[in-house]
């Protein structure tokens, strides 16, 4: 009889060790922008992915440039960014193998009811962008190198805006990187840099009373998805510039074995699926769709 509950429990104990081993080898590493953090959206997709693969995501939020980096050095299995042009140069360089469009919003220039620069009812960001310069009201940049980062300089450049390039080293685990900023005329006067993500700008902005560029996702989730509700508005919007994509891309295992590029391809695959984008498209906020699917097949 003790042979037997021995040989049992023995068992037992090898059926458990290869459960943990199991769930252990489905986790995966994603670096993504703080926008879908902050938005809430991960909080609706990432549970209903392991219901359905087993895949446990660990998610690390930063700035578009920062999760690029993070693909760049191997770091993580997949990244989740806003900034078209730079992920396919990631592809292009040879550190991800495609890029899956998943979904895409918008961005909108939000900022206090008294409107010093009188930019409300604008469908034009860099006519926005420009009397705000002009005016030399307070704005809030991001200043992280992220996606909403990127957009941001750009509209200051098409607004014909005089730019500033500034360079600066960043260390990061023994790895030193220079990352080129360029920002208007008026650092630290009217323009306020605060290297942080775009739920940190947004409480920025509304305690200084300023104007910031956000995602809209991100600015419906803090002006209707908490109690304290948020004291700016949107008031600028409906340009085309302001198109925001977000993609999905595996990092490379040719480049670094080690990534688990079997989980992030059905991850990927996942999310692009019918159920993925439903679950996207009906993501809402008091009513309020935050972002529209942008998939149309996956493998």
């Amino acid at each position: 009889m003790k042979n037997i509950i021995l040989k049992i429990t023995t068992l037992l104990c090898l059926i458990c060790v290869s459960c943990t081993s199991y769930a252990e080898d489905k986790i995966l590493k994603m670096s993504t922008t703080t926008s879908t953090r902050d938005s809430g959206l991960l909080d609706v997709l990432l549970p209903a992915v392991e219901a359905d693969t087993g895949i446990k995501v660990k998610v690390i939020a930063k700035g578009t440039g920062a999760a690029i980096r993070d693909g760049m050095d191997g770091n993580v299995d997949i990244i989740f960014v806003h900034a078209k042009a730079r992920e396919e140069k990631f592809i292009a360089d040879g550190f991800g193998t495609r890029r899956y469009g998943v979904m895409h919003n918008d961005f909108v220039v939000i900022g206090p009811k008294k409107d010093p620069a009188k930019i409300a009812g604008l469908n034009d960001a860099a006519a926005a962008f420009k009397k705000i310069a002009e005016t030399k009201s307070a704005f809030v940049s991001r200043g992280d190198d992220s996606g909403t980062h990127t957009k941001e300089q750009k509209i200051w450049e098409t607004a014909g805006v005089a730019m500033i390039s500034e360079t600066k080293e960043i260390t990061k685990k023994g790895k030193t990187a220079q990352i080129t900023f360029k920002h208007p005329k008026g650092m630290g006067d009217w323009y306020l840099s605060i290297g942080q993500g775009m739920g940190a700008a947004i409480t920025f902005s509304e305690e200084k009373q300023t104007y910031t560029l956000s995602d809209r996702g991100t600015y419906l989730a803090y002006k209707y998805g908490r109690k304290q509700g948020l004291d700016l508005d949107i008031l600028c919007e409906g340009d085309a510039q302001l198109k925001n994509e977000y993609g999905l891309i595996p990092v490379n295992p040719a480049k670094y074995p080690h990534v688990r590029y079997d989980l992030a391809r059905q991850f990927a695959g996942w999310i692009t699926s019918p159920k993925g984008q439903s679950l996207i498209a009906n993501y809402k906020l008091h009513g309020k769709q935050l972002f529209y699917p942008d998939a149309v097949s996956a493998d």
